[in-house]
């Protein structure tokens, strides 16, 4: 594949952050406001079949300006995640984001693996994949990008791909859909992530995913170390990570909040048809950091969780473990 046409220094990440800031010039705050409320609660509609509630140019901006940068970190994460087990090396030679919408997740794609790549973008939101679009424009590494209307359920047909990522997309789906969609991803694609809110029912909707991944036949890469049943218990707790975000002047007006970031909490699960390396284990809650000694609740390769106690007497693994993060594998590389 080609070297990408931008420059080695150029940053996905900073060039969405500059085109997200000006979409809303000229729309009042209060109608970007009321928008993003409005939005949030039926974005879409209930099921695939309902008309999107994204209506026209107006409601798509102020939606992509709240929701793109969480969307963008989430998957971002996870991707880091997977690019953490992937063979030394592999990156994806092309790119489906299922139910992409406005393509936060093309953008993630190409912050993780920085080279341009044929990618489509499949949604149903005509006014949505219009705007994500323009946005690419700004994006050297999506000059190859597709952007295409598509029902995102039974009959959803994706093409042959090396990685197709299906982010905050199955929360708007039926039980039945879901089933296909994540079928259809996995007939097609050399590695499936999918992204949903870290929630107890978005939990439950990557538990879902697994299980029909590991039964097509891939394995899990990130988070989890093994491809056996999840050793949480249902309806007790769920798995979940977080990802922190740059709050804009609009987020801060929607929530009322005056911190300059806020944590989007996510799901996901990765798996692959790759000879991918997972994590030996992986940190699920935030670090304990104590006097002399760091608390770790880890997701273990035999299927099970424990919690692991490091301290000041381990040295070189001490240190480590105090700039453990959540969701990072343990122990470090």
């Amino acid at each position: 594949m080609n070297a990408p046409a931008s420059s080695a220094s150029f940053s996905p990440a900073d060039a969405l952050r500059a085109g997200l800031a000006g979409l809303l010039d000229g729309l009042p705050p209060k109608q970007a406001a009321q928008a993003v409320d409005r939005l949030i609660a039926n974005y879409r509609g209930r099921t695939p079949t309902d008309a999107p509630v994204l209506r026209d140019r107006s409601d798509v901006a102020a939606y992509a300006a709240y929701r793109m940068p969480a969307t963008f970190e989430a998957v971002r994460s996870a991707l880091d995640a997977f690019a953490d087990a992937a063979p030394d090396g592999w990156e994806p030679g092309s790119h489906v984001d299922v139910g992409g919408g406005t393509g936060a997740a093309t953008w993630a794609v190409s912050e993780v693996w920085r080279r341009e790549r044929p990618v489509t973008v499949l949604d149903w939101a005509e006014p949505a994949l219009a705007l994500g679009r323009e946005l690419a424009a700004a994006n050297p590494l999506l000059g190859q990008a597709r952007w295409q209307r598509s029902r995102i359920g039974a009959a959803l047909d994706i093409e042959s791909t090396d990685l197709v990522t299906v982010s905050y997309v199955l929360g708007e789906l039926t039980e039945a859909d879901r089933a296909s969609v994540v079928e259809a991803a996995a007939r097609a694609a050399q590695t499936v992530v999918v992204i949903e809110p870290g929630t107890p029912d978005g939990y439950t909707r990557i538990i879902e995913a697994r299980d029909r991944l590991i039964a097509a036949g891939l394995r899990i890469a990130a988070p989890c170390p093994h491809s056996a049943a999840c050793p949480i218990e249902p309806g007790k707790d769920w798995c979940h990570f977080s990802a922190r975000v740059s709050r804009s002047s609009l987020h801060r007006q929607v929530k009322g909040g005056s911190l300059a970031y806020e944590d989007e909490k996510f799901s996901y699960v990765a798996a692959t048809r790759l000879p991918a390396r997972p994590a030996e284990s992986r940190v699920v809650r935030r670090p304990q950091i104590r006097k002399g000694q760091v608390l770790l609740d880890l997701c273990l390769t035999e299927g099970a969780l424990t919690r692991t106690t490091v301290t000041k007497r381990q040295g070189p693994l001490y240190k480590a473990s105090r700039d453990a993060d959540w969701g990072d594998g343990w122990p470090p590389a």
